[in-house]
């Protein structure tokens, strides 16, 4: 059991690891917005 939970904390660290690299390249996704709401067909 505790070798899953040691997976799970180093995966923790290389997943903060990569986003501060991107944050601080400025590569990061702009934050997520509400998906539009579909007002049907253009005409």
């Amino acid at each position: 059991m505790w070798a899953a939970d040691e997976m799970r904390s180093s995966n923790a660290q290389v997943e903060w690891i990569i986003r501060d690299a991107l944050k601080r390249a400025g590569r990061l996704p702009a934050k997520k917005r509400a998906p539009k709401k579909d007002l049907g067909p253009k005409n």
